[in-house]
């Protein structure tokens, strides 16, 4: 049963609470003596059964509302730790970026320094071979050269007369 159903049987309960007591209010006003266990009182039962009905309402009612006010409390406690933790959980995964973007930088400096290192071992030996390459190439020249030597030398002796 939803609260709008509860209200309006609740107030329908109270309207022919409300309407009995009108239609037998000579009935109920009509005092009687009433036995309170140690002594005796005249008064009209209806009245006191009234009343009595009165009270215990009116302490339903209080009865209710500290309940709700305690829901309420609670449920703003646990909005507040959910606050709390999200607030925890967002701190940590900033942590957790933090220490990724420091890991990532820090791989990269080591494989800007590996570069470095690869492109400077590699003009090494790009020298070296250069270096090489001029030496071979000059020893060739020179092997060319004394062949070209021996050859204009054969060539005087077989034209010279």
């Amino acid at each position: 049963m939803n609260l709008r159903a509860f209200a309006l049987t609740l107030i329908l309960a109270f309207a022919l609470l409300l309407l009995f007591v009108t239609l037998n209010w000579t009935v109920l006003a009509a005092p009687t003596a009433l036995s309170l266990g140690v002594t005796e009182v005249s008064a009209p039962p209806g009245v006191v059964m009234l009343v009595f009905t009165a009270v215990v309402s009116a302490l339903f009612v209080v009865y209710i509302m500290l309940q709700q006010a305690a829901a309420i409390m609670e449920a703003r406690r646990f909005a507040k730790e959910g606050r709390t933790q999200r607030e925890l959980a967002e701190k940590a995964e900033a942590s957790r970026f933090t220490e990724l973007r420091t890991l990532l930088e820090g791989e990269l400096r080591k494989i800007e320094i590996q570069n470095a290192a690869s492109t400077r071992e590699f003009g090494e030996r790009l020298a070296q071979t250069e270096h090489s390459l001029q030496d071979k190439l000059a020893e060739a020249t020179r092997t060319t050269a004394a062949y070209l030597g021996e050859i204009e030398d054969k060539l005087d002796r077989v034209l010279a007369p």
